[in-house]
């Protein structure tokens, strides 16, 4: 299956021409060509199969001959805030695989033991589309840039809110039994250092309940995927 990232294709597009880069891709890379038929994705839901009518280097343009709407969606929403790590590879590891997964939404926090104070978010979005693309998904998950913790936590988030944590004297729930059915969740993740106690008075004062993600410490990239795995677990059924 030959997939196409269309960000800018209507819902009810008939014709659709590829980008020059896209179209050298398709006509040079792939050689297809005419009558050759290919998926094509818009990451708000659209999942569309299109034939090629033209195949050029500079201009490949296809004729939709099926279209599958909210294809994928899910009955409730993921949400992960997370400090980046100071290595830039495994923040990126964790969003291929989260994409991978299936997320909504990724924040990047700057906490107070952040050791990470600025991101090349267009790098981070191509990694999304890349992994969208290779697990057959419809949904690109917004990607939001760094903001500041207690400038996130302040805001008017719906659906269920929790801090994972690993402040002693604090008593914590499990994430497994604090999902109880379908809705929207938004998960705190926070850097190496783990959250301050003061953030996280500030998260339970704003409505998050604490929560642990099991009995092993596990770094930051993995404590996020590992939140967006168990919610999955729990609901894919």
């Amino acid at each position: 299956m030959h997939l196409f990232y269309t960000p800018d294709l209507a819902p009810d597009a008939q014709e659709y021409t590829l980008s020059e880069e896209e179209s050298k891709h398709c006509s040079k890379v792939l050689r297809l060509g005419m009558g050759d038929q290919v998926t094509l994705v818009d990451g708000k839901g659209g999942f569309y199969t299109a034939e090629i009518t033209e195949a050029t280097a500079k201009k490949t343009r296809l004729q939709v001959v099926h279209r599958q709407m909210q294809f994928g969606q899910r009955p409730y929403s993921i949400h992960v805030a997370v400090a980046p790590t100071k290595n830039m590879d495994r923040m990126e590891w964790f969003v291929e695989k989260a994409v991978e997964m299936g997320i909504d939404e990724i924040t990047f926090l700057q906490c107070a033991r952040s050791e990470r104070k600025a991101l090349n978010l267009d790098r981070i979005e191509k990694i999304a589309v890349s992994a969208m693309k290779q697990s057959l998904k419809a949904y690109l998950p917004k990607l939001n840039g760094l903001i500041r913790y207690k400038e996130f936590i302040q805001n008017n988030h719906h659906g269920d809110k929790f801090i994972a944590h690993l402040v002693e004297g604090q008593e914590r729930q499990a994430l497994s039994k604090r999902i109880t059915g379908q809705g929207e969740f938004l998960v705190l993740i926070g850097p190496e250092g783990d959250f301050t106690p003061e953030e996280v008075e500030q998260a339970l004062q704003a409505g998050f309940a604490p929560v642990t993600l099991g009995s092993s410490r596990l770094r930051t990239e993995t404590a996020a995927l590992a939140a967006c795995h168990t919610i999955h677990v729990l609901l894919d059924v």
